[in-house]
């Protein structure tokens, strides 16, 4: 009896496709605005149901996965059956919580050096979709802000688009203003134009303080309980208003942008539902929390002179004197701007999701408790 043997090969040893075999719709995404062409590989032609086990037809380079919104973006463009490439300097094993977020093979690791151009354009030189989520809330000896939200992003920019990239997502602040006390916001609105004249059809996206289980903006004020009870607030917080978003909606943002042809070159104002005055939303952190809140005033050049102190430090630091600026900055209004909804995304409310990060803060006794029992924060119209 005849018998008849498949024989498969890796998909590193796959010819890649030429052009003639498929139809203009298809070869549109090799195409690019500087006239060059590029080769179309069968991995990013969309198939299946759209599963982790499908394709997407996206080939993404994260740059920035490592931090706290890059591991919801990486798992969300895992579901969808995404080829990822993930930049780090990291350890392999920082690592490791990645490789689920993808079926086998989908997500491949790459050492890079931001310094080092080459090493940029090696990266993303076989995706059609770049996001840049590269960020520090501190700075460094090696890595200044300028370095961080100027120069990286600018040079990330020019590589895609010298490499024919057709989508490239720039994560910015919706505060970033050149005017702005801090450091880290100036910063943010000159790396928006240094990318937006690398890159034009580049989408920017801008987040009012991100909330979530990893996050820096929560987890930072409820962490103030170690040094007592009173809580530090420059005009007791009752002259700053913010309207943090989940992290898990801005996710969604990136992707639905990135899946969206009609995004290219458009800013979103990425904010949530409702607007609360600091004072407020921190008594609601410590409500949840079952803790007491003393709030007291405390002056802005005391403020940073403490806050100096733990920005001495060779780790990463608690605080720091422009972490401080960021914090009690109001959450601008951009009507003008699309946001969550043009995206098809239902912003989610700080009470829906804010249990999920601060029961871990609770005292035992209070650990099971049900959250009817906190009284909702106050919400505010400008």
């Amino acid at each position: 009896m005849a018998s008849v043997v498949l024989v498969s090969r890796p998909a590193s040893v796959l010819p890649k496709i030429s052009k003639g075999s498929f139809c203009p719709a298809v070869l549109s995404v090799a195409s690019v605005a500087t006239g060059q062409q590029r080769k179309l590989h069968h991995a990013v032609i969309p198939k299946g149901k759209g599963g982790r086990s499908s394709s997407s037809g996206i080939a993404a380079t994260v740059f920035g996965a490592t931090g706290f919104l890059g591991r919801y973006v990486v798992n969300r463009l895992g579901r969808i059956g995404s080829q990822i490439v993930i930049p780090h300097r990291c350890d392999q094993y920082d690592i490791m919580y990645f490789r689920p977020m993808g079926d086998l093979g989908q997500i491949i690791f790459m050492e890079w050096d931001p310094r080092n151009k080459d090493s940029i354009k090696r990266a993303l030189e076989h995706s059609n979709v770049v996001i840049n989520l590269v960020g520090r809330e501190w700075e460094t000896r090696n890595f200044r802000y300028e370095d961080v939200f100027v120069t990286i992003p600018q040079q990330i920019a020019r590589a895609a688009r010298e490499a024919g990239v057709s989508k490239l997502v720039h994560m910015s602040h919706l505060n970033a203003d050149i005017r702005s006390p801090s450091k880290y916001l100036r910063n943010k609105a000159v790396g928006e134009t240094a990318v937006r004249d690398e890159f034009p059809d580049a989408i920017i996206m801008k987040p009012s303080e991100i909330f979530g289980r990893e996050d820096r903006f929560f987890n930072y004020f409820a962490n103030m309980r170690w040094f007592g009870n009173a809580i530090p607030l420059i005009g007791l917080g009752k002259k700053t208003v913010k309207q943090p978003v989940h992290v898990v909606d801005v996710a969604k943002a990136i992707i639905n942008a990135v899946r969206d042809p009609d995004a290219n070159g458009k800013t979103y104002a990425l904010v949530g539902p409702n607007r609360y005055l600091l004072h407020d939303l921190v008594e609601y952190i410590y409500a949840i929390t079952h803790r007491s809140f003393v709030p007291y005033p405390l002056p802005r050049t005391l403020y940073h002179l403490v806050a100096q102190f733990f920005a001495m430090s060779p780790f990463e630091p608690w605080t720091s004197p422009d972490k401080i600026d960021r914090f009690h900055t109001t959450d601008m209004k951009y009507p003008g701007l699309p946001g969550l909804e043009d995206l098809g995304i239902t912003p989610s409310a700080v009470e829906q999701k804010a249990i999920e990060i601060l029961r871990r803060h609770r005292r035992y006794r209070y650990l099971d408790a049900e959250l009817d029992e906190t009284k909702p924060a106050k919400t505010v119209n400008y």
